[in-house]
């Protein structure tokens, strides 16, 4: 597979990650449990897609292989980390509404 195309697979499983992580915490305020639930797993699972395509980056590099630094390059890690964070902003967000509409229950 040509560099490029690895970094927007990065690129792309990043996005995915993010957009899911999003709309969990939008299912969150809506008190729907499985849909936030679903939209997490989905996140964490385009993480790990991110992760494999990095990984990969990162062993062919210990072979020996050449890898460019590019702006794209740069742009995916970027892309990646803030995907992350994303996720895990997420899930505290979504532990708050958990807490907030178990409290509201009790009322």
């Amino acid at each position: 597979m040509e560099n490029q195309e690895v970094v927007m697979g990065i690129i792309m499983h990043g996005g995915n990650a993010r957009s899911a992580a999003m709309k969990a915490m939008s299912e969150a305020k809506k008190g729907n449990e499985k849909e936030t639930h679903d939209f997490i797993e989905q996140a964490n699972e385009e993480l790990n897609q991110a992760h494999r395509v990095q990984t990969d980056l990162i062993q062919a590099e210990t072979r020996g292989e050449k890898t460019d630094i590019s702006l794209l390059m740069v742009h995916a890690q970027d892309h990646l980390m803030n995907a992350m964070t994303v996720r895990d902003l997420a899930l505290e967000v979504i532990h708050l509404n958990e807490k907030i509409n178990q409290l509201e229950g009790e009322n």
